[in-house]
């Protein structure tokens, strides 16, 4: 399938486009400079002819979500939420350069570093739960990697429907990380399936390749997959070394039988931070929101929920909605802007400077040619 082309970037009041960072199935990210604060963000914006009232709740409900959620240092932060000038849904988030599923593509992780992203993960899901909410995508492409290397959960598109539960309408598949009770559409996701779904990211961070995934690609099939899935006879790590603690805990992650399962993600951490202590490492903080806070000030995402009006500050036949269009063609970094091309003010100090040396100017003027009519000079 060819890969489609990405949309025209949206004229934004205070930010400034950069460049393309990637496109989706229903919206296309692209970086932007912030001008105040000056910091640079990525923008998620729906596509045009994918404005529809399911797609339109589910992109408000990520927004809506991901920013009652950033306030937890692993979950990332939403910096604003929108209407672009030619009607396009934006929101503005912390710009993360990597993927986890970028990373372990390259190179499996090394151990340390995958209990230390476990605990973490961990912290940010069990917050999610506390707060009535699934985030029910949970695979390596939605643990970004920020500026400062650390995890972030990402993503909460789909996380709509976890209000109910038992609502079998929709239902996330990402195959290779889903638990068998989602494949089998029993439920459309649930603290256990969340659990199930964690333990095979971090099965897939160490080996290289999803629990399930066997190394000739032919045998890896959707259909292939699913069923080894759903009989969920879990596979050791593939390679020798590996502490049998690390395939305990995730051979309990990944139990057919959800109830036998870590039944919290504060369990599946807390088990994470001791298998760290056995190993003689420095067990990670676990962090994760008190039930004070879940219940203080709770976010209604139903439809409707009173929403104020959007007006965009910018006209779509401004001269600054030409500039952007012009960079579309040709992105390039905001510091290779030629500083003639700046307008130049004068400060208020400088100014007043300016005008009180021509006003003592015209003043004495105006005195001699007094004095001349006068004959004193």
């Amino acid at each position: 399938m060819a890969k489609r082309i990405a949309s025209t970037p949206p004229v934004l009041a205070g930010y400034s486009y950069v460049r393309p960072l990637g496109s989706g199935g229903f919206a296309d990210v692209f970086l932007y400079e912030q001008d105040m604060p000056r910091r640079v963000a990525a923008v998620k914006v729906l596509l045009a002819d994918a404005v529809n009232p399911e797609v339109l709740r589910s992109f408000n409900v990520e927004a809506d979500i991901s920013a009652r959620l950033s306030a937890h240092p692993s979950i990332v932060t939403i910096y604003q939420a929108s209407i672009s000038s030619d009607g396009r849904p934006y929101f503005a988030m912390e710009y993360c350069p990597d993927t986890m599923s970028a990373r372990y593509k390259k190179a499996p992780l090394p151990l340390p570093e995958v209990l230390d992203i476990g605990v973490r993960i961990a912290g940010a899901l069990e917050t999610v739960h506390r707060a009535g909410l699934l985030h029910r995508d949970i695979k390596p492409s939605n643990v970004l990697v920020n500026s400062l290397g650390a995890p972030v959960l990402a993503d909460f598109g789909i996380a709509a429907a976890v209000l109910d539960e038992g609502d079998p309408e929709t239902i996330a598949m990402s195959v290779p990380w889903s638990a068998p009770e989602v494949l089998q559409e029993r439920v459309s996701g649930s603290v256990p399936s969340e659990i199930w779904s964690l333990g095979a990211t971090l099965y897939t961070l160490l080996a290289g390749r999803s629990p399930f995934e066997k190394p000739d690609r032919a045998d890896n099939t959707r259909e292939q997959l699913t069923q080894r899935i759903i009989r969920a006879k879990y596979p050791t790590l593939p390679f020798s070394g590996m502490p049998p603690v690390v395939d305990e805990i995730l051979a309990t992650a990944m139990q057919r039988d959800p109830a036998r399962r870590f039944p919290s993600m504060a369990a599946f951490a807390e088990r994470l931070r001791h298998a760290q202590y056995e190993l003689g490492l420095v067990p990670t903080a676990f962090e994760a929101a008190s039930a004070e806070w879940a219940a203080a000030a709770p976010v209604s995402f139903s439809d409707s929920a009173p929403r104020g009006p959007v007006i965009t500050t910018v006209a779509p036949d401004s001269r600054r909605a030409a500039r952007a269009a012009k960079q579309h063609g040709a992105p390039r970094d905001r510091d290779d802007v030629p500083v003639a091309s700046r307008p130049r003010t004068r400060s208020p100090l400088v100014a007043g400077i300016i005008g009180a040396v021509v006003g003592a100017a015209v003043i004495a003027a105006v005195g001699v040619g007094v004095l001349l009519l006068t004959g004193v000079i």
